[in-house]
């Protein structure tokens, strides 16, 4: 499904430093693949990348990623926007930053049908928003979906978030650190989605995060970055129980545990 070889990403503001430098990854249909590594590792710029979420005008591309063989990076705009919505969703850390807060939820869950689908009549759109909102893990539809952002919980509009994403049915979704403003009951809450969804409708998920345990309890491979690279990827149990790498092992070590907790 996902096909990235060689990507790298320069800041035209920094033309002296690769913020990704040579990261190739294949993904085949349904994967559960988790990122990890610390701030300023370049993955979220990857994620940028492979969702046609950067500016070109502020950004210098080299590599190739293709998505069910069409070229993400060399195409045009209209292109690009096609994709997003359909075939290709993202759900980001703040869902306050990532929603209209003075508009009602409910006709942003709708809008990537709004966008692809316009033939399709009001009615359709909101029978297809409380479907997406449920499968998010929300109840009370109807007053969710008449709700402003300020008056929902910061594990509400991250479902919000997600029912967006996923309306459409998108081939693969990627996760930009979806808990990290969350509490822990909460976080657990949102992986479940996300494994179920995964599970249910077969969708592709790039989970973003600088939380080694988070990725290992959703994902069931994990690549590494430190640095604009790759330094491991492989088997989640693998990486979580035999990892190679000497940043991996100091990322495990990191992990807090009973004993660390309450040493």
């Amino acid at each position: 499904m996902l096909d990235v070889k060689d990507l790298r990403v320069q800041f035209l503001s920094s033309p002296h430093k690769w913020a990704v430098d040579g990261v190739s990854f294949h993904m085949d249909d349904g994967e559960l693949i988790g990122i990890v590594g610390e701030s300023g590792c370049g993955k979220t710029v990857t994620a940028m990348a492979l969702s046609g979420l950067l500016k070109k005008k502020d950004v210098r591309y080299e590599g190739t990623v293709k998505l069910d063989g069409r070229e993400m990076l060399d195409t045009d705009r209209d292109n690009i926007r096609n994709l997003q919505g359909t075939d290709l969703a993202v759900v980001f850390q703040e869902p306050l930053s990532a929603l209209d807060p003075i508009m009602k939820v409910g006709p942003q869950v709708e809008e990537a049908i709004m966008v692809h689908y316009p033939e399709i009549g009001p009615e359709e759109r909101k029978k297809m928003a409380f479907e997406a909102m449920e499968n998010a893990g929300l109840y009370d539809l109807e007053n969710v979906y008449q709700s402003y952002p300020h008056q929902l919980s910061g594990g509400m509009l991250q479902r919000i978030c997600i029912a967006a994403a996923l309306i459409s049915k998108p081939k693969l979704l990627i996760a930009d650190e979806p808990t990290t403003a969350l509490d822990v009951t909460t976080q657990a809450h949102i992986l479940e989605i996300l494994k179920r969804i995964n599970k249910e409708q077969g969708t592709g998920i790039i989970m973003i995060s600088h939380n080694l345990a988070v990725v290992n309890a959703l994902c069931t491979r994990i690549i590494v970055m430190k640095g604009g690279k790759i330094v491991e990827d492989g088997p989640a149990f693998k990486i979580r129980n035999h990892p190679e790498n000497e940043y991996t092992k100091q990322l495990i070590a990191a992990i807090p545990t009973r004993e660390k907790r309450y040493r």
